[in-house]
């Protein structure tokens, strides 16, 4: 428990905290519904301007819309045919993100419904292949695609908005054995991003999509030997990046990072990896589960005005 924390339940008669935690879910809901109704009741006009300015969470964003749904459309155009696109809701199931990520609760903002607000397509979309794979043959394969605003509660900074736009894939199949499978689901994903760079960025803006072997002797054998010759030597380079330490314990056997930019000017597009969660959601350990992400607010900046 930390100081905030310690300090509310300090404020509160004894015995609250094991009261609330008794509740039936409906009952905590009910409850809760009524402090916020109560809450909602005092706010005046003039409250929400001024939370409107100051409030992180609801400043709109500072792309251009015109631009950013052009951007977003060519994405949509360029993916391919394998992937089903989907159209996630803007709230998911309590814990999507911390029951199979070390992600803390705190850094999503909960809703009074036993929901939380979508802070990362992947998992949502994960949750989606998962239903989908359980409704399929051992052999079969989902792919999913979709495109999203999302809201976190951590503070990224000044200048930073606690909310965008991911364009989002996963894939999840089942292991072939000797990295086959994941070989299959990185050529289709590197592949893809490979094309959104190379289509939407000029050459000088330095486009690159950075691979890193995690632990996995297997997967660095088929990234040698199939991923790379499928994909070829045209286009943006894709260069290895073993120093990578962020998103070890989160990722499993392969993480990629997409940037563009040098040196102190790089700008990080995206992020993926393998996962363990659609194993865990099937009960499946020999499912393999494939995410990446790129940020379309980002890619507009860089990309020539239409």
């Amino acid at each position: 428990m930390d100081d905030a924390e310690r300090r509310v339940w300090e404020r509160l008669p004894d015995g609250t905290r094991a009261a609330l935690a008794g509740l039936a879910p409906a009952d905590l809901r009910t409850l809760l519904l009524t402090v916020a109704r109560d809450r909602a009741a005092a706010v005046r006009p003039v409250d929400l301007v001024r939370r409107w300015r100051t409030d992180r969470f609801t400043r709109p964003a500072a792309a251009d819309p015109r631009v950013l749904s052009q951007v977003e459309a060519r994405l949509w155009q360029l993916l391919p045919a394998e992937f089903t696109g989907v159209d996630l809701s803007p709230v998911a199931p309590l814990g999507t993100c911390s029951a199979v990520a070390p992600v803390s609760q705190n850094r999503i903002v909960t809703t009074l419904r036993a929901t939380e607000v979508l802070s990362d397509p992947t998992n949502a979309l994960a949750v989606e292949a998962a239903v989908r794979r359980r409704e399929q043959p051992t052999d079969g394969a989902v792919h999913l695609a979709a495109c999203h605003r999302v809201l976190r509660a951590q503070d990224f900074g000044p200048g930073s908005s606690a909310h965008f736009r991911l364009f989002t894939l996963v894939s999840s199949a089942r292991d072939g054995g000797s990295g086959r499978t994941e070989a299959r689901l990185l050529t289709l994903h590197l592949a893809y991003w490979r094309a959104v760079l190379a289509t939407l960025l000029p050459r000088s803006a330095g486009a690159r999509v950075r691979l890193t072997v995690l632990d996995s002797p297997v997967v660095a054998e088929r990234i040698a030997d199939t991923v790379r010759p499928a994909l070829g030597p045209s286009g943006p380079l894709l260069v290895d990046e073993p120093e990578r330490r962020r998103g070890r314990g989160y990722y499993v056997d392969a993480a990629l990072r997409i940037t563009a930019g040098r040196d102190a000017d790089e700008v990080e597009l995206g992020d993926g990896g393998f996962t363990d969660w659609t194993a865990r959601m099937t009960s499946d350990g020999k499912e393999r589960c494939l995410t990446s992400c790129l940020a379309t607010e980002r890619l507009t900046t860089l990309t020539p005005t239409p």
